[in-house]
């Protein structure tokens, strides 16, 4: 009878091991996400009165849920009403808010800046300058993989540009695949 009590208590105690999920949850989670993306920028050039537009690429490398890397490419150079274009190529942190599918963000980037300009009687000419940019945004996550910029801004400051230095204003608007 005692044999047959053990017997039926190690069973129980099987059944209640496999009933309660005896097993560890995973612990490690995937805190890294890169994101790769292209858009459109319009540009307030802070040079001539009209804007320019041009292409962007950008991509994201999110360390933590919040703190990040940035890098830009910005060629404002393919709609030019004053014959005058406008090239960065920036890369600094980031910080994401996260709110559900909303994606906040504000990000300090440095780098250089390329200015382009042509008139009738004066061959093409460009120039390089070191540069740097405050600036944020907001990123909305649709799917899985797919991200829309909902808009992107960069406040610009070239201060080795003759006279007293050059602030463009940089608005994208894009979309990007992320890696997660």
């Amino acid at each position: 009878m005692r044999r047959l009590f053990h017997i039926g208590s190690f069973s129980c105690l099987l059944w209640v091991a496999r009933w309660s999920h005896g097993q560890a949850v995973p612990t490690a989670e995937r805190t890294a996400t890169v994101q790769i993306g292209a858009g459109w920028s319009v540009v307030s050039p802070d040079y001539a009165g009209k804007t320019t537009q041009g292409v962007s690429i950008y991509g994201t490398f999110d360390l933590t849920p919040h703190w990040g890397i940035e890098g830009d490419i910005h060629k404002a150079s393919m709609i030019t009403p004053s014959d005058i274009g406008e090239s960065s190529y920036l890369l600094g942190p980031r910080y994401v808010f996260r709110h559900n599918r909303l994606r906040p963000y504000a990000k300090a980037l440095f780098g250089l800046g390329r200015f382009q300009y042509q008139y009738d009687n004066v061959p093409d000419a460009t120039y390089t300058y070191k540069i740097y940019a405050f600036g944020g945004g907001i990123d909305v996550v649709t799917t899985k993989h797919i991200n829309l910029r909902a808009v992107d801004f960069e406040y610009q400051k070239w201060p080795g540009f003759p006279p007293n230095g050059l602030s463009p204003m940089v608005f994208t608007f894009g979309a990007a695949y992320a890696f997660r």
